[in-house]
């Protein structure tokens, strides 16, 4: 089994930060790429950033230098640093691992709970 908890979510005022971390436990051999997705209400969920396992990334146009993804591998977690924050950006966050739990295994594809970020004007 994987379990995957997410945190970091809250309430903050325009132009503030929030850091979300997801990490991973249970049988993990390794892990591929990571990833942050959202969903605001009423809207498709759309990829935020990515990170490969050589620590390539990659981020939407609407947070390109104002989010940072980041991963810690012997840790098996991933983090979001989100800057200059705008009402925009209001949203549920989920974390999303390409994970192999074996070395012959394929990877499965995991996703995180979500959490919660509010951004008010």
């Amino acid at each position: 089994q994987v379990q995957l908890a997410e945190s970091g979510g809250g309430l903050v005022q325009a132009g503030g930060s929030l850091r979300l971390s997801c990490a991973a436990s249970g049988s993990i051999f390794r892990i591929d790429a990571m990833r942050w997705h959202r969903q605001a209400t009423g809207k498709q969920r759309e990829l935020v950033a990515v990170i490969t396992s050589g620590g390539s990334t990659n981020y939407a146009d609407s947070v390109k230098g104002r989010f940072t993804i980041s991963r810690d591998n012997a840790k098996n977690t991933v983090y979001l640093q989100m800057n200059s924050l705008k009402p925009e950006d209001t949203a549920v966050y989920y974390c999303n691992l390409d994970l192999r739990r074996t070395s012959w295994g394929l990877p499965g594809n995991y996703w995180g709970q979500g959490t919660q970020v509010t951004v008010s004007s």
